[in-house]
C-alpha cells in the first residue's frame, strides 16, 4: 500500500534521515491527536521516519485512553511518553509516541472549538519552527488547524503556510504543491474566486512557481532534471485563440521563459486530457492555473492520501489534505492515511535536502 505521494527518480539513493520531524498538534478539538497515534501505530508497516508530537501529554494521554475503549481489539497498542528534547525521539520511537509538552489552556471537547486554546495551537508551530532552527529537527509535518476559532483571537495570517513564511523570516514565496502517489500539482492561483483567478493570472505568477516547484523537485524529491507539464486556463487550451487568448498572451510567454531558464516544460495542455495515466507518465508535476484545476485531479486519484507540501520556504513542511474533521472527532473513526504519507513525505524531503547541504 502506497504511503508517500514522493518517488524519486530510479536508481537515485536517496540519503540518510537526519533529525527527527516535529508534527504540531493542530485543532484540539478535531482529529489531530487521534491521527497522530494512529500514524505512529503504523511506522513499522509504512516504514516512517522517527517524529515527534508537539502537544499537551494529558490531552494525548486522554486521546489514547479514549481509542483503546472504542477499540479493544487493536493489534498493536498505542503508546505515548514525554520528551524534554527532541533528541530523545529516536530513543523511544519505537516504544511509544515521543510528545514534547505544549500546555494548552483547557482541556478539549471532541467537536468543541474554545479560542483559549489558540495560543497553544500557534505554540506548537512556533516550537516546531524553532527545533528546525537550532538543528533539532528536519522538517514540521502540521496537523490540520480551525482557522475560524484563530481569527476570533486575534490570528491575522490567512492560514498556516503564511504565518510558517513569516516565522522563518526572509522574504520567501511559499507555493502550494498537493500531492498523491500518482500525481503532483500547483495551483498559480489560490484561494480566490474563479472570475478573480482569471483576472489575477499573469505570465510572472507562473513562471515564479514552476521555477520553486521545478528547484524543489530536483533538490528536494530526487527528479533530475525535474519535467513540467503547464495546463491551459481555457477548454482545450484555447483552441488556437478560438476559445480564449490567455495560452498565447499569458501562458506561452510563460513557457518560453521556463525554457530559457534550462527548465524541460511542455504545455499549454488542456486540462481535461493532462491527468489521464498515460499523459501523466511525461511529467513530474503539473503547473496549472487555478485552485480547482489542481486539487480536482489530486483528489480524485487518491483522496485518502493527499498531502499539502509548501514549497518555497527555507524549512520542509508537509501537511495532511483534509481539515479538522470536527464532525467525527472523539469517535475512533479518522483515518490516518493522509497524514501518514505526510509524514513519509516530509522524510524523503528532509533527506535530500540534508545531503543537498
Amino acid at each position: 500500500m502506497a504511503t508517500t505521494a514522493a518517488t524519486p527518480m530510479a536508481g537515485t539513493a536517496v540519503p540518510t534521515m537526519p533529525a527527527p520531524i516535529a508534527m504540531t498538534m493542530g485543532e484540539p478539538a478535531g482529529i489531530g491527536i487521534e491521527i497522530a497515534l494512529k500514524t505512529w501505530r503504523r511506522r513499522s508497516v509504512c516504514d516512517l521516519p522517527p517524529f515527534y508530537l508537539i502537544a499537551d501529554p494529558d490531552h494525548v494521554r486522554a486521546t489514547l485512553a479514549a481509542l483503546e475503549k472504542l477499540d479493544r481489539s487493536q493489534r498493536v497498542r498505542l503508546a505515548m511518553t514525554e520528551i524534554t528534547t527532541p533528541g530523545e525521539t529516536a530513543g523511544c520511537f519505537d516504544q511509544a509516541l515521543p510528545v514534547f509538552p505544549q500546555a494548552l489552556a483547557a482541556m478539549p471537547e471532541p467537536g468543541k472549538l474554545n479560542k483559549a486554546n489558540a495560543g497553544a495551537v500557534l505554540g506548537a508551530i512556533e516550537v516546531a519552527v524553532a527545533h528546525i532552527g537550532a538543528g533539532q529537527a528536519s522538517a514540521v509535518v502540521t496537523n490540520p488547524i480551525q482557522k475560524s476559532v484563530l481569527y476570533e483571537a486575534g490570528f491575522k495570517h490567512p492560514g498556516h503556510t503564511e504565518f510558517l513564511a513569516e516565522l522563518c523570516g526572509g522574504n520567501h514565496l511559499p507555493v502550494m504543491m498537493l500531492s498523491c502517489p500518482d500525481l503532483k500539482t500547483v495551483p498559480v492561483t489560490i484561494h480566490m474566486s474563479l472570475a478573480d483567478a482569471i483576472a489575477e493570472l499573469s505570465t510572472e505568477m507562473i513562471v515564479e512557481r514552476a521555477l520553486i516547484t521545478a528547484r524543489a523537485l530536483d533538490r528536494d524529491l530526487g527528479f533530475s532534471p525535474p519535467r513540467l507539464a503547464i495546463a491551459g486556463l481555457n477548454p482545450h487550451a484555447g483552441e488556437s485563440g478560438a476559445l480564449g487568448r490567455a495560452e498565447a498572451a499569458i501562458i506561452q510567454p510563460a513557457i518560453d521563459q521556463l525554457r530559457a531558464h534550462g527548465i524541460q516544460v511542455i504545455g499549454p495542455l488542456a486540462a481535461d486530457s493532462m491527468f489521464h495515466e498515460a499523459a501523466r507518465r511525461n511529467y513530474d508535476a503539473a503547473i496549472c492555473m487555478y485552485h480547482d484545476q489542481a486539487l480536482i485531479p489530486v483528489k480524485t486519484l487518491g483522496f485518502e492520501y493527499g498531502i499539502n507540501t509548501t514549497l518555497g520556504l527555507p524549512i520542509v513542511r508537509t501537511s495532511p489534505d483534509h481539515g479538522t474533521a470536527l464532525d467525527i472527532a472523539g469517535q475512533g473513526r479518522a483515518n490516518c492515511q493522509s497524514l501518514t504519507s505526510a509524514v513519509a513525505h516530509a522524510g524523503l524531503m528532509a533527506r535530500y535536502r540534508a545531503r543537498a547541504a
